[in-house]
């Protein structure tokens, strides 16, 4: 049993979105839809709650109305395993009304922020030569999407 699971708080896209993370990632699993019903204060039959599942992660999404939209104080950080990874979520989390941020951040169509990040960043970073540390955190400042072969490049001075 997962001790906390996050909760999305959607206008009215909670399925649409749940769906959408399914396919971006090309993992997990819807685990559960509640709906509204006659008495609820949203649209019968319109899905309420979705439970699903990235990556063995649970996430609840719940379409509770305009009141509290996403923002940047919250974001979904991605482990990418090399640039093709960063590629293929930057590009799935941008497209379609999503939109690009700086240094690794994005926002999806429904303005949640994602980090698409690199472990290569963090090994870069973590350089015992502290000039060679300083370079990779500089290229990285002047990146939206990162881009692992310029880090490689600062990292190592060219």
């Amino acid at each position: 049993m997962q001790k906390i699971t996050p909760t999305l708080w959607f206008d009215d896209r909670a399925e649409e979105a749940a769906e959408f993370y399914l396919s971006t990632f090309g993992t997990g699993a819807i685990l559960n839809v509640s709906r509204y019903g006659d008495g609820g204060p949203g649209t019968p039959g319109r899905a309420m709650m979705v439970d699903f599942e990235l990556f063995g992660q649970r996430f609840n999404a719940l379409n509770g109305g305009p009141q509290f939209p996403f923002t940047e104080a919250v974001s979904m950080a991605v482990s990418c395993d090399g640039q093709d990874e960063v590629d293929r979520y930057w590009n799935a989390l941008t497209s379609d009304g999503g939109s690009e941020g700086r240094c690794a951040w994005c926002k999806d169509k429904f303005g949640v922020s994602w980090q698409i990040v690199p472990v290569q960043l963090m090994q870069l970073m973590s350089t015992p030569d502290p000039a060679a540390s300083q370079r990779v955190v500089q290229a990285m400042l002047s990146m939206s999407k990162i881009v692992v072969a310029d880090l490689q490049k600062a990292h190592d001075g060219a």
